[in-house]
């Protein structure tokens, strides 16, 4: 049995829990928003590793490709970051990885398995950490798809539209993440991810934010 580790939008953080699962794998493939060179070279000293760019993988990860097609463990496997990039016809793989959204999708379509693994970095609200760990059979080549959840029973964060637009506007106008994470009560990793959401998705709203992240509505 060959073991692929399967995550994407690490964001930096690379948890222990992570780790553990991966030191089990034969293979880590990375579908992007990685966000700083260290991930890849502690990913790398795990076990061999595929890795996409993202949109939020700037100047240090030019050299990385933002497509990758590779026969991997006997699969033939694409991989990237946006699934809006993905061509349209996939049967000519057995396996298509995505990531972007920070939400865990699996389902078969015809020949080709697509899977997105999720966010396993910092955690968004009340939104799942998870990864995915695909079990291949060498012999037959049959796999099988094992989401992982690393983190559980986490309390959930309610959030309005006009508190969102709030610490919108004081990103606009240029506030620190400490200063907002100070002026409305949540952890500075909490007003980076809002922050760093916002920057990096031109002409999205409070609501949109709200969407992207898997907030609930108001209550």
């Amino acid at each position: 049995m060959k073991r692929i580790g399967v995550l994407s939008d690490t964001h930096g953080k690379l948890r222990e829990e992570v780790v553990q699962i991966l030191r089990g794998c034969d293979v880590i493939l990375h579908a992007g928003d990685i966000n700083t060179p260290k991930v890849v070279e502690s990913l790398r000293a795990i076990a061999p590793l595929y890795v996409v760019r993202g949109n939020a993988d700037k100047e240090w990860a030019e050299g990385l490709p933002e497509k990758l097609s590779e026969e991997i463990c006997g699969l033939r496997v694409f991989m990237v970051h946006n699934r809006k990039n993905m061509p349209k016809e996939m049967g000519n793989y057995d396996l298509a990885v995505s990531g972007h959204s920070h939400k865990y999708e699996e389902r078969r379509e015809e020949a080709c398995f697509y899977l997105n693994p999720g966010s396993c970095g910092p955690r968004l609200f009340s939104q799942p950490v998870t990864m995915a760990v695909v079990e291949v059979e060498e012999e037959t080549g049959n796999f099988r798809v094992v989401k992982k959840d690393i983190v559980q029973d986490v309390a959930e964060t309610v959030f309005s539209a006009e508190r969102l637009q709030q610490i919108l506007r004081d990103v606009d106008r240029g506030k620190s993440v400490s200063g907002i994470a100070g002026r409305y009560g949540m952890t500075e990793e909490t007003a980076e991810q809002i922050c760093r959401l916002y920057l990096t998705h031109p002409g999205i709203d409070a609501a949109g934010v709200m969407e992207k992240m898997g907030l609930p509505k108001d209550r």
